[in-house]
């Protein structure tokens, strides 16, 4: 057998702690699927006294993470330090510049800075792996590069966070609100205090700007992704959704369209009988549609110590077996430089939902406004009479496909009519 792959471990938080266990339990196993033995030297932590519930017997433990990317007895080094900038890009720079490998769960520093330290890696004849920056235990980054190598992408799309999908799930399943329910998932702890970057969507973009840039060949464009949470989808929402045979998730979906690469991270109206509709609680999926192989469905734990250390794992032995592909599949001088399609340019159908007075001549009003901007409607959906002091009513219209550029004047004039009692809820409908 060859020489051990000697492994530095930058973060001992929950992905780095898992990692240790699972390369010491299979220890063995690994050893023999990729002809060497991979060995933790050192570890990175900011607490070194901290008790982990974990056996760092023979793992030389430091302080400062950039000792592991200097150090001369390490090859390859584990970040799972997490942030977009700081010391984890340090780490990973520094690394690059020893020569020595890296692997990274850090999706919102690959997504602002993928590209760049891509081209490190390469230029220093090193691997940059991030199997598990993407949907956690799914080996969906292996799947684009290797297992679907052979087809021309022509959409893909994906839940991509598992706070979102979560709080979905629960809001259909219990009939409740999203404040309450966010505050549930909060004490659950599978939501942050600060819930903003799931609920806003912003990890969703970090991931799908990856899976684009993997998927189509091309930089990775994070700035090029429209990104719209989860905030404004209400409780009546769900309802009239299940009323029109679909469910809402949030979705991360990259195409190719007339005018480029669409990247787009937003809730949408799913078929029931869509397969990645039935996708419940914390669990991710990703959908992958090929020119040849067709629909592709993918579906596990998007989080967590165990799936992600998965990924992580997978990796290192990847650099175990001299398996070093370019981190985007194309070698940099070699990527695509299709343009991004602007959200403007987005051909679809749209749900919309309207609070608004129950008057003689609303309908009429807000469908004349969709009729000047060439918006066909296919639907209305309306229960009865208003009950109550406010005389407020919703009102459900969905719409055959249109730009979205016209969907939205169509927008701003609804919103601007006297009878309505709370801004218009948009949420596109997407044909699965």
């Amino acid at each position: 057998m060859s020489q051990p792959v000697r492994i530095g471990i930058a973060g001992l938080g929950t992905v780095g702690a898992g990692t240790v266990k699972l390369l010491r339990a299979h220890a063995e196993l690994l050893a023999q699927r990729s002809g060497r033995a991979l060995h933790v030297i050192a570890a990175s932590a900011r607490d070194l006294k901290k008790d982990r519930g974990l056996d760092l017997s023979g793992i030389r433990l430091e302080s400062d993470p950039l000792a592991l990317a200097r150090a001369s007895d390490i090859d390859v080094i584990v970040e799972v330090i997490g942030g977009s900038d700081g010391i984890a890009r340090a780490v990973i720079e520094t690394a690059i510049a020893n020569g020595k490998h890296v692997v990274t769960a850090n999706k919102a520093l690959l997504a602002l800075h993928g590209s760049a330290i891509a081209q490190q890696a390469e230029a220093k004849g090193v691997i940059l792996a991030f199997e598990a920056a993407v949907a956690g235990g799914i080996p969906i980054i292996k799947v684009l590069r290797e297992g679907l190598v052979g087809n021309r992408v022509r959409r893909l799309y994906g839940i991509l966070n598992g706070t979102c999908n979560y709080i979905l799930t629960t809001m259909r399943e219990s009939g409740r609100e999203f404040a309450d329910v966010l505050a549930e998932a909060q004490k659950l702890g599978y939501a942050e205090a600060d819930p903003g970057f799931d609920i806003d969507g912003i990890d969703a973009a970090h991931k799908l700007a990856l899976l684009t840039a993997v998927a189509f060949g091309r930089p990775v464009d994070f700035s090029g992704v429209y990104i719209e949470g989860i905030r404004k989808v209400g409780a009546h929402d769900i309802r009239f959704a299940e009323e029109l045979d679909c469910r809402i998730k949030l979705l991360g979906l990259a195409r190719e369209t007339p005018h480029g690469i669409e990247q787009r991270v937003h809730p949408c109206l799913v078929p029931k009988n869509a397969p990645i509709a039935s996708v419940d609680g914390v669990l991710n999926a990703v959908a992958v549609e090929g020119d040849f192989v067709g629909p592709t469905v993918f579906e596990g734990r998007g989080a967590g110590a165990g799936p992600t250390a998965s990924a992580v794992v997978a990796d290192l032995v990847d650099v175990a077996r001299g398996h070093g592909l370019p981190a985007f599949v194309l070698p940099a001088a070699r990527l695509s430089a299709t343009p991004g399609s602007p959200i403007d340019r987005h051909r679809g159908a749209y749900y919309l939902r309207l609070m608004v007075l129950d008057r003689p001549g609303v309908i009429a009003d807000v469908t004349a406004a969709l009729r000047d901007e060439q918006v066909s409607l296919e639907s209305m959906l309306q229960h009865g009479r208003a009950r109550g002091p406010d005389d407020t009513v919703p009102v459900v219209l969905t719409t055959h496909e249109t730009e979205e550029a016209a969907m939205q004047r169509a927008l701003k004039r609804i919103a601007g009519l006297a009878a309505m009692r709370e801004a218009p809820t948009l949420i596109r409908i997407e044909d699965l």
